[in-house]
């Protein structure tokens, strides 16, 4: 099948497709005699193992990193969590430091998060203010 035709099987663009195979995330497809990529269903189950390992959080390098043992992944296995020992997701120094660099970034966000807040606590006297002041894209009633 053509990279559209892959593309679309897989749930992802001929972009995505071109950009996994330029990463070594996927083999170089074979070619018709006009230059055109072919791929057939391994290929695009691969693509969607790829795609599923990147949803979990996992960064393209991430997944390079363990490039040799996608072959024995499949999306089901992935998401029923009975991934067989050695792949890269279960029990990896990779997946190790993808989780250790996510719990850092809720850190870093969760620090901003509370920094904004106490920032934008109301002030002693802000109460009443707010109670009289009218609601934005309103105006108060004024009597004839």
């Amino acid at each position: 099948m053509r990279i559209g035709d892959a593309a679309a099987a897989a749930g992802t663009t001929p972009r995505a497709l071109r950009l996994y195979e330029q990463r070594g995330l996927l083999p170089p497809p074979d070619r018709t005699p006009t230059g055109q990529r072919r791929y057939g269903p391994d290929d695009v189950a691969r693509v969607r193992v790829v795609r599923e390992l990147l949803a979990l959080g996992l960064t393209i390098e991430d997944v390079r990193a363990c490039v040799d043992r996608l072959p024995l992944l499949d999306v089901e296995t992935i998401r029923s969590r009975r991934v067989p020992e050695g792949v890269c997701v279960r029990a990896s120094p990779v997946v190790s430091r993808r989780i250790a660099a996510l719990d850092a970034e809720i850190a870093r966000l969760t620090r901003r998060r509370d920094e904004l807040a106490a920032r934008s606590a109301p002030l002693p006297g802000d109460e009443l203010a707010a109670r009289s002041a009218p609601l934005p894209g309103h105006d108060p009633v004024t009597p004839d």
